[in-house]
């Protein structure tokens, strides 16, 4: 499978408009290759340095979209829940929501994961999941993953 973003490339740094220092929405992606057998893809963002390159303590999660159509597809920057295909849905973020919430870190540059997984189930009985919830569903069901890593440092004088 890939993954991949028109607002940026593999490893470089992610555009302000898709921070808290910006728009805060979600950057668009596309992806392709999913296995055939596949009945679901979830979607997860995390940051494995937080808070702290230097001394990363947790994996804060950005973004999570559970039960997307299972074929190669595509988000829209700015992506809403309503404007999700009807049998996915965003699970809870870090930040106590639902949805998107953008790359805002404290200190030094952070690298940003954005992982799609290709499942051989949907998960319709988690509404508003975390990632833990989420992994403990998907172990054993991952037929395939892509990932796209970004990064991002707040502007000097923020």
């Amino acid at each position: 499978m890939s993954l991949q973003s028109d607002a940026f490339a593999p490893g470089a740094e992610i555009p302000t408009e898709y921070t808290c220092e910006g728009a805060d929405i979600s950057p668009p992606l596309r992806w392709s290759g999913v296995p055939a057998a596949a009945k679901s893809l979830v979607f997860i963002e995390t940051d494995p340095d937080a808070p702290d390159p230097a001394a990363p303590k947790t994996v804060w999660t950005h973004w999570i979209l559970v039960d997307l159509p299972p074929a190669d597809g595509s988000l829209p920057a700015g992506v809403t829940a309503e404007q999700l295909p009807s049998e996915a849905r965003p699970g809870m973020n870090d930040f106590k929501r639902l949805g998107y919430g953008g790359p805002c870190p404290p200190v030094g540059r952070h690298r940003y994961f954005h992982t799609l997984y290709a499942l051989d189930t949907t998960l319709p009985a988690l509404q508003s999941a975390t990632r833990a919830e989420l992994e403990q569903a998907m172990a054993g069901h991952i037929l395939g993953r892509a990932e796209l890593i970004g990064t991002y440092q707040k502007q000097k004088g923020q």
